[in-house]
């Protein structure tokens, strides 16, 4: 049987897969043909696997990480060993993944947070970036969630409530219209067509794996919108859109406080991601919402001495 049938039956029964590498999520944003994956078995049972993604880019094979997808990276099945044995069996197992990717030319991929150790791969000359997404962790007490607000949010929101009323389920055109607004604001076009995300969005609505909120003042005019995601141990806030000309309504804080609050009370769920952020400018809010920083890898290699060279050049242009 191909490895992807296999792995399509493994995320079916394994809820500790992250919903980034779930196999109908990597149809939704690289196309049933795009994606690949890598295995290792032990006797009758997947004990780890890794997704990718493989390009030809001017002749040259580039793994790399698909677009609106957080993280990918190995999955490890769970084991109850003593540490130095699962240490062990991490290094193993993680090395023999890496050992049945295809020949490239360039890798880059974002490790789920759960992956903490890249000892394997650093003996196998790869480098590694800390880079961080921003989550509260524990949604139990909704009542200290909103007091880990900074107190001008915590205004934001009852602000907030007297000019636009909360709704869901925007039609995903209109999501677009506001998604390209964000954009927009900071000069920087759309990565991604309508069509692309109209295709992913049912996809995900098949799945019962989203929700759009979205607020509206007395007029008809849409705020903000926020687009969660989740699975069985998380929600996600994937994509947000808002107005520039009216950001002053505070409407996008509020937006983030109904998306916790579904979390916590319509999900069950008692983790809440908002997918980063490393823009310097889009920080604070996460940690002004009451985010805690969780780190997470970026592991590279580039085994081309063009390519290697070409992104040396690129990264000592940006710096100087």
């Amino acid at each position: 049987m191909l490895n992807k049938e296999l792995y399509r039956q493994l995320c079916e029964r394994e809820p500790s897969i992250p919903l980034f590498s779930q196999a109908w999520w990597l149809d939704s944003v690289t196309g049933k043909e795009g994606w690949d994956v890598v295995l290792v078995e032990d006797g009758d049972e997947i004990v780890a696997s890794m997704p990718f993604t493989i390009k030809k880019i001017y002749g040259l094979s580039i793994i790399s990480q698909p677009i609106l997808t957080q993280s990918l990276g190995p999955w490890l099945r769970k084991s109850d060993a003593r540490y130095s044995r699962k240490l062990g069996l991490q290094k193993k197992r993680i090395q023999e993944l890496f050992a049945k990717l295809p020949t490239f030319d360039h890798f880059q991929q974002n490790w789920h947070s759960d992956i903490t150790n890249w000892l394997p791969v650093y003996w196998l000359d790869f480098q590694q970036t800390t880079r961080y997404t921003y989550a509260i962790t524990d949604l139990s007490n909704l009542d200290a969630v909103l007091s880990n607000f900074d107190s001008s949010y915590r205004n934001k929101i009852k602000k907030a409530l007297k000019i636009v009323a909360v709704k869901e389920d925007l039609a995903i055109e209109d999501f677009y219209k506001i998604n390209a607004l964000t954009f927009s604001r900071q000069n920087v076009s759309i990565p991604y067509t309508l069509e692309f995300i109209k295709n992913h969005d049912l996809i995900l609505s098949q799945k019962k794996k989203r929700k759009i909120f979205y607020a509206e003042d007395s007029q008809g005019k849409i705020h903000s919108a926020l687009y969660l995601t989740w699975d069985a141990n998380s929600s996600y806030v994937h994509m947000v859109g808002e107005d520039p000309d009216l950001r002053n309504s505070g409407a996008g804080i509020l937006l983030i406080w109904e998306a916790i609050k579904y979390t916590a009370q319509s999900l069950g769920l008692n983790r809440f991601d908002f997918e980063g952020s490393m823009l310097e400018t889009v920080e604070p809010v996460r940690r002004d919402c009451g985010g805690i920083q969780v780190p997470y890898f970026t592991i590279t290699k580039t085994p081309s001495r063009i390519l290697k060279t070409a992104l040396f050049l690129k990264a000592w242009k940006a710096g100087r």
